[in-house]
């Protein structure tokens, strides 16, 4: 903060933020892919915003994701077995935020909204969208665990645009 004036002034940029030299370049082209933002939930029940996943269609249909493996939700779901994949909508930013630690949860990640109750784990109540999965295998990859699971029911609706993670921001197709 400067002090020529009363009070002082608020920088224009962020005094906390990595210089352009010391950014990782990988984590850089990451954010240049455009990805939908899914929450994640299993028994116990524990959830986790995750944007790096992908459906695999075949016989049967899977579903790959990137998991921090220090969260509740690869506890979860490596005790469980199981877990739902949800992507979610505009209109579900500060879920996603609560999801990913970046939103307080007075309470616990559960504690507020409707939650339907599935084998899978919870899943938003006004969820259209969303699949119910079995663990099949997991490795490190990266910084992460690579989770692969197996889809075992599947449940779609008339949902609008998907909630898409973009250079470190929420944006939505137009």
């Amino acid at each position: 903060m400067t002090t020529d004036e009363p009070g002082g002034r608020i920088h224009s940029t962020d005094p906390f933020a990595v210089p352009e030299t010391g950014k990782s370049q990988v984590r850089r082209l990451r954010g240049r892919f455009a990805a939908t933002v899914t929450l994640w939930t299993a028994p116990g029940p524990a959830g986790l915003t995750v944007s790096s996943a992908m459906i695999a269609d075949g016989d049967p249909g899977r579903v790959l994701g990137l998991i921090d493996e220090e969260s509740d939700f690869w506890e979860a779901v490596s005790a469980a077995g199981r877990f739902a994949v949800t992507p979610l909508a505009p209109d579900d930013r500060q879920l996603a935020d609560r999801f990913a630690g970046l939103f307080p949860a007075p309470g616990g990640l559960f504690a507020s909204g409707e939650w339907e109750q599935t084998a899978y784990g919870p899943v938003p109540a006004g969820a259209t969208t969303w699949a119910g999965c079995v663990l099949d295998s997991s490795r490190p990859c990266g910084w992460a665990v690579l989770l692969d699971g197996v889809i075992e029911t599947v449940r779609t609706g008339s949902g609008g645009p998907p909630l898409v993670h973009y250079r470190g921001r929420y944006t939505e197709l137009v």
